[in-house]
């Protein structure tokens, strides 16, 4: 991701949503060779890069993340107040007047909308296919998150009203984009940057796998898992192995991760493509909002993992937490899981501004938590220089979406829902093929609880829990700082009170 030279803003998604907006020419969307030849045109690089938004810490991560059992982020004396917008999150107490929820509905809406222009304008059925992938994937977030999809024809007068899809019409309308994309899509790119027959595969899989979510008549469940849907899971994920994917071997489960994913990884097979001197879609946010301000890098010392999570984890297993060849030793910042003592360059103990032993402490408040508290996650981390100094301005750690450990565990999950494997593979050999190299002891048997649990370990910041934790029915079970269970209307979030008032085609969800 190269080479951006300028980018000019939509109008506003309220008008989108409601009376339409002037029509967009293809030079709003500005950017050159961002993608070289592979995307093939500025209008689609357009469309690419509205994808940013996914590696902020706020917006669609923040939606899919904060309300889980995985992250919170706690107030920590004036610090991360940011007016409740975490602890709303994290509480499942958020109107539809809060900020991230509709920033996320614009921003992902506007992706739909720089996609639907580019289909309807490009006679390159490669460039199509790309432009299909990318609203799909826009398209699932909306459907996922709030259970309606708005929809306008690019070519309609502006004072059109746009038309809405529920959540398993929009569902049907995704797979017939993926459908088509993968048709159309090379078998291979030159990065994971570009969509390619794979990208199209993974997502195919994972919206067959939440299929049953999105048709039910009432949201949070029951759900019914059609065995089709879950044979379609098991295929599109057999092509995808088929495509030469592979998981990271025994001890390399953060290559997936790290400064030279680009190279390292077997895994990663949709995101964001970054160099070292040109990373548009940095990964820094992951690191930084939970880095303490003395660490190195500093951070903002913010996000937190709960402790009951970080329980989950056996301690042989390396995804919980392991010294990193040159990061660790250079920098003192370990790969995974943060508590306890921190180390600065030349293993010198860290302390906190006022001089106390920076020791992260699995103990954390929603509302009061001091700079100290809480057990960070360092995923995704940089690479320090020879001199033990780190500038993370620009780090060439791709930013991944789509990845192979995810698919494989959701053949797995097809399986136990009642898919048949043509290749004769079991559910408990798919999952103790993630585990075991992890570091991790083999499960004897595997149910629907242990499932979700594997994919918590394996998938953990990743921005898919919520759906996790939706698809099994225990989304709104209580977690630490949230005692009560919460309602299933929870399971979506409300329609922007903007969006609603604006389109009459939109309603609002129930419970709102």
């Amino acid at each position: 991701m190269k080479n951006i030279t300028s980018r000019a803003a939509l109008c506003s998604l309220v008008l989108i949503t409601a009376a339409g907006c002037a029509k967009l020419d293809e030079k709003l969307y500005g950017s050159k060779s961002l993608y070289g030849n592979n995307a093939g045109s500025a209008e689609l690089n357009g469309v690419y890069t509205q994808l940013y938004g996914q590696t902020d810490q706020a917006n669609t991560y923040a939606l899919q993340e904060h309300p889980t059992d995985e992250m919170m982020g706690p107030t920590r004396g004036t610090d991360w107040g940011d007016f409740g917008t975490w602890r709303k999150l994290h509480t499942h107490t958020w109107t539809p007047t809060h900020n991230q929820v509709n920033d996320t509905w614009d921003q992902l809406n506007i992706g739909v909308f720089r996609a639907t222009q580019v289909i309807s304008k490009a006679t390159d059925n490669n460039i199509k296919a790309q432009a299909s992938f990318l609203r799909a994937y826009f398209m699932f977030q909306v459907v996922d998150l709030y259970g309606q999809q708005p929809m306008r024809d690019p070519d309609a007068p502006t004072s059109s009203i746009p038309t809405v899809m529920k959540r398993a019409e929009a569902t049907d309308f995704i797979i017939k984009d993926l459908e088509f994309a993968e048709a159309n899509l090379a078998a291979t790119t030159a990065n994971i940057g570009v969509a390619n027959k794979a990208a199209a595969q993974a997502l195919l899989a994972k919206v067959y796998l939440n299929r049953a979510v999105y048709a039910a008549t009432t949201v949070g469940g029951p759900f019914t898992f059609a065995k089709a849907d879950m044979d379609k899971v098991i295929e599109y994920a057999n092509k995808v192995t088929a495509a030469g994917y592979t998981l990271e071997p025994a001890g390399k489960y953060f290559q997936d991760f790290a400064w030279d994913n680009s190279e390292q990884s077997h895994g990663n097979i949709f995101g964001f493509y970054n160099t070292a001197t040109s990373s548009p879609a940095p990964a820094k946010n992951r690191w930084r909002m939970g880095l303490h301000y003395n660490q190195t890098p500093d951070g903002w010392n913010g996000f937190t993992t709960l402790a009951d999570f970080y329980n989950s984890f056996e301690a042989t297993d390396e995804r919980r937490g392991v010294d990193y060849p040159g990061l660790t030793d250079k920098v003192g910042l370990r790969a995974g899981f943060a508590v306890g003592q921190q180390y600065g360059p030349g293993h010198k103990a860290l302390t906190q501004r006022s001089g106390k032993p920076l020791i992260f402490t699995p103990d954390v408040n929603l509302n009061f938590s001091t700079e100290a508290q809480g057990i960070r996650v360092f995923k995704y981390f940089p690479q320090p220089k020879a001199d033990n100094t780190v500038n993370d301005d620009n780090t060439s750690n791709d930013y991944v979406i789509l990845r192979y450990a995810d698919v494989v565990l959701e053949k797995a999950e097809a399986i136990l829902r009642g898919g048949t494997d043509p290749l004769g593979q079991t559910a408990l050999q798919l999952v103790n093929s993630v585990r075991v190299p992890r570091g991790a002891t083999a499960m004897a048997t595997v149910d629907l609880t242990a499932m979700l649990a594997e994919r918590g370990r394996e998938l953990y910041w990743e921005g898919w829990r919520r759906n996790d934790l939706i698809r099994f029915e225990k989304f709104n079970d209580p977690v630490d700082q949230r005692p009560a269970k919460t309602d299933k209307s929870k399971t979506v979030y409300p329609i922007p009170q903007r969006a609603v008032d604006t389109n009459p085609n939109l309603k609002q969800n129930a419970g709102y």
